[in-house]
């Protein structure tokens, strides 16, 4: 099969016209065209990751986190980011990102996250800056928890969901009660009135960087970061969603989960 017949159906899963303004998704190397056997679906594409690619005999990489969000401004092989790309022309290998138009995706990113924290009664809570779409497409999820506990308590939960050895609380307040939770997968600081504006107790994202978090506490918000790479809970879920759809569409591919841990940053 080609690739295109396997990146049409993704599309109409999560289009490419719900993705926030900017955002480089979609094919980033190789062609529609190409013949697929082996999809490795991956959060990042990294050299490892590309070598893992190799190993495995892949011939299509799907990833989460667009390769390319910069253009190279040459290509000196003595860069790795190009010795990549030249590694992944070398071996034929497509490459495809799927980003904030998966993050909106009603069944994709954010309800996988809000599956993984247990919420219930679970709405949007930001609307896509890419979508027109009726009823409104929405980054993020917030929902409510089966019974209430702390804010601490909770921190320690979702150490535990994400299997993350540490993570930043960002709370003046750690005995609260929170019985209500914002989640978004990725940076989401930029939206956390949002999360104020639904009746959050705790809003859950990534990247949190210092003056946000002091202008989070002074509103109130209790916010838990554990990091940018607990979206690698996609992998999972895209390699058995592309699984069905092969098996509905007697595709004949193989597809695996990459079995690299991608996050750059280490607890000490």
């Amino acid at each position: 099969m080609l690739v295109r017949e396997l990146v049409d159906r993704f599309e109409k899963f999560a289009p490419k016209t719900w993705a926030e303004p900017g955002d480089p998704v979609g094919l980033q190397l190789g062609s529609l065209d190409a013949e697929v056997h082996k999809v490795l679906v991956t959060l990042d594409v990294r050299p490892e990751v590309v070598e893992e690619a190799i190993q495995v005999g892949a011939d299509f990489i799907f990833a989460h986190h667009p390769m390319v969000f910069h253009p190279a401004k040459n290509l000196d092989l003595a860069v790795p980011q190009n010795q990549m790309y030249a590694t992944l022309l070398k071996h034929d290998i497509t490459v495809y990102g799927a980003h904030t138009n998966l993050d909106s995706a009603p069944g994709g990113m954010n309800d996988w996250l809000a599956a993984a924290l247990d919420l219930q009664n679970v709405s949007g809570l930001v609307p896509s800056g890419g979508s027109t779409a009726t009823p409104a497409i929405t980054m993020g999820r917030v929902g409510d928890l089966a019974e209430p506990t702390t804010v601490m308590a909770f921190a320690e939960h979702c150490k535990a969901v994400f299997n993350v050895p540490g993570l930043r609380l960002i709370s003046h307040t750690p005995n609260a009660e929170v019985k209500r939770v914002a989640v978004l997968g990725g940076s989401g600081g930029p939206f956390y009135q949002a999360a104020i504006d639904h009746g959050a107790d705790v809003y859950v994202t990534g990247d949190i960087s210092y003056h946000p978090g002091h202008d989070m506490i002074a509103a109130g918000l209790n916010v838990i970061d554990p990091g940018h790479h607990i979206e690698s809970i996609c992998k999972s879920h895209l390699t058995q969603l592309f699984q069905d759809w092969a098996a509905e569409n007697q595709w004949p591919i193989t597809v695996v989960a990459s079995q690299l841990n991608t996050d750059p940053f280490t607890f000490i």
